[in-house]
């Protein structure tokens, strides 16, 4: 399953620093590292406090064989003041598949620091939090509720917007003893081309691209590439 953040845009910056939009998008991808279909709906939406964020990933293969959803909060009261580059993140994690039932369903908090180029072709976010996962059993056959998480999103246009580089990346401890890991790593690089920037084509918000899955430990022990071929449409 994955967990595309890449909406995250950083959070978009954190409202304090960007005008207020509300950002929603469509995804379609094929995945041929496990030959199935992922849908992704995505929402971002600032407001005079912070930021909402949610998403929820459908997997098909070609029934529905899973779901994973995310959703997320930025505290950030002081938009107006010199630190408004810095907010409190709050996070829920969860999903279900026709395979393992119930994933361990996961809540984070922690600190976002996000940034910006001047002209806002480039944005970027760090974050890093508590992460309890309740259902977690340690290396040692204990439970181990108390772990971390490192995220990592990033925004890079080029070519007059035509190309989009975005992605996020991802580390943390969450144990599993059947293949005897305890830490994982996930970064999902993705490069669209955006065709509203054909002549005539405005109004058509359609972008057409590629997403790399880079992870380690996530789906099997050891190091997977699985790349994708998708589509995306922004409300």
């Amino acid at each position: 399953m994955k967990s595309r953040k890449i909406w995250t845009i950083l959070t978009l910056l954190l409202i304090s620093m960007t005008p207020k939009v509300v950002a929603q998008n469509v995804q379609l991808h094929y995945d041929f590292g496990r030959n199935a279909a992922t849908t992704t709906v995505e929402m971002f939406r600032p407001d005079g406090g912070g930021s909402t964020f949610f998403f929820v990933d459908m997997d098909y293969t070609p029934k529905v064989s899973g779901a994973y959803w995310e959703i997320a909060r930025e505290f950030c009261f002081w938009q107006d003041s010199k630190v408004n580059w810095l907010s409190v993140h709050v996070e829920y994690n969860g999903g279900l598949n026709t395979v393992a039932g119930s994933f361990n369903n996961a809540i984070l908090g922690g600190l976002t620091y996000s940034g910006h180029s001047k002209d806002w072709s480039k944005t970027w976010s760090l974050t890093a939090s508590y992460k309890a996962i309740p259902g977690t059993i340690g290396l040692n056959g204990e439970r181990q509720v108390n772990n971390f998480q490192i995220t990592g999103v990033w925004n890079l246009d080029f070519f007059d917007h035509w190309l989009s580089f975005n992605g996020f990346a991802d580390f943390w401890r969450e144990a599993r003893p059947w293949q005897g890991t305890e830490y994982i790593f996930i970064a999902e690089p993705q490069l669209w081309v955006n065709l509203n920037k054909i002549k005539g084509w405005d109004k058509i918000n359609l972008s057409l691209g590629t997403e790399v899955e880079l992870s380690s430990n996530f789906v099997q022990k050891g190091f997977s590439i699985m790349p994708t071929i998708a589509a995306k449409w922004i409300f």
